[in-house]
């Protein structure tokens, strides 16, 4: 057998029509009957036509294909993401690139300069969290590459964006801790240089202040989210004089790993100390001690809207030579609870 692939040519010769007249039978385009595009399409499949990607780009500066790069897809919030993003981008005809930066700065650049290879129309991007300069956002941006930013956001102007309004759910997690009671709120948050971070330190320093209570830095401790970082935070905050009587924990993974120290550390006090933490994942439900309550942060909407946005991006870039406008998606956390809510401590 042949190994060649059948052309435009060879369908038309079959149908007895242009090759020019098959092109549109396989688009769709309305000035083909019918019946002709349906025949078309039928004796394309019979000889194995496939479109050639490359021509099709040239012709129409498009591939219908977008690159989304994330952390790590083994995390719940992020496979939750990926898939809003599929759905809508299958509702519009786009494909899929998936990538892992596994937070390493520079096997995110290595994804991103794949995809760009690939003629990806578009991307879609959760930082690594170890990013600490912008340089190479701004030069993707200078390049008029559609490129929407998700969860993890570059403290960045003018960029296209869907977040959790972390500031607000810090602020309902605290809020939930002082109405059981405690006074004593300790915060093991991410790396220092991670936005997400100092915007959950803002919405914690808010809520205490708005409640009279005064700041104090040796409560809040920043890790680099690793479960050795988590096991160091701990020991900080159990021979720091002001003992805590609850942890906000940046994420349900630090939770995890905190609540797992706590018994190995301090078994005593491991009932005792109350946890909120971000992220609400699926498996709390079969923990035998999960967090006390969980912010949920949404991930397949924020997935589904930052496919939406990336589109009207490719649009804009087609209509304008590149997107017109910064636009922003603010989503709303919700706070979940675990355990039974209780009045006082």
């Amino acid at each position: 057998m042949s190994s060649r692939m059948p052309t435009i040519k060879e369908i038309a010769k079959i149908v007895g029509i242009s090759p020019s007249a098959v092109s549109r039978a396989l688009h769709d385009h309305p000035s083909i009957g019918k019946d002709t595009r349906e025949r078309v399409k039928q004796v394309a499949a019979e000889l194995g036509y496939e479109p050639n990607q490359l021509a099709i780009y040239f012709q129409k500066r498009r591939t219908f294909t977008v690159g989304v790069i994330v952390a790590d897809l083994a995390e719940e919030f992020f496979s939750k993401a990926v898939s809003g993003i599929e759905d809508m981008a299958l509702q519009h005809d786009y494909t899929v690139l998936i990538g892992q930066s596994h937070d390493d700065e520079q096997q995110e650049q290595r994804v991103i300069e794949t995809m760009k290879r690939h003629h990806v129309d578009g991307l879609i991007l959760s930082i690594a969290k170890q990013v600490k300069q912008y340089d190479y956002y701004q030069r993707l941006l200078k390049q008029r590459l559609p490129l929407v930013f998700f969860d993890c956001v570059p403290d960045m102007p003018q960029i296209w964006a869907v977040e959790a309004d972390l500031v607000e759910g810090t602020m309902k997690a605290v809020r939930f801790l002082l109405r059981q009671g405690h006074r004593i709120i300790a915060l093991i948050n991410g790396p220092q240089s991670l936005p997400a971070s100092m915007q959950r330190l803002q919405g914690y320093r808010l809520a205490m202040e708005k409640n009279r209570l005064k700041y104090d830095p040796n409560l809040t401790l920043f890790t680099d989210l690793s479960p050795s970082g988590t096991a160091h935070a701990l020991r900080e905050l159990c021979d720091y004089k002001r003992k805590p009587t609850a942890i906000l924990a940046f994420n349900d993974y630090v939770a995890l790993e905190l609540m797992h120290e706590l018994r190995q550390q301090r078994p005593e006090i491991s009932d005792k100390i109350a946890i909120v933490s971000f992220a609400n994942l699926h498996i709390n439900k079969y923990v035998a001690h999960p967090p006390m309550a969980s912010l949920e942060q949404f991930p397949y909407e924020q997935g589904q809207k930052a496919m939406q946005l990336l589109i009207q991006a490719i649009e804009e870039k087609a209509q304008h030579g590149g997107p017109v406008s910064a636009r922003r998606i603010t989503v709303s956390p919700r706070l979940v609870l675990h355990v039974q809510e209780k009045n006082t401590v």
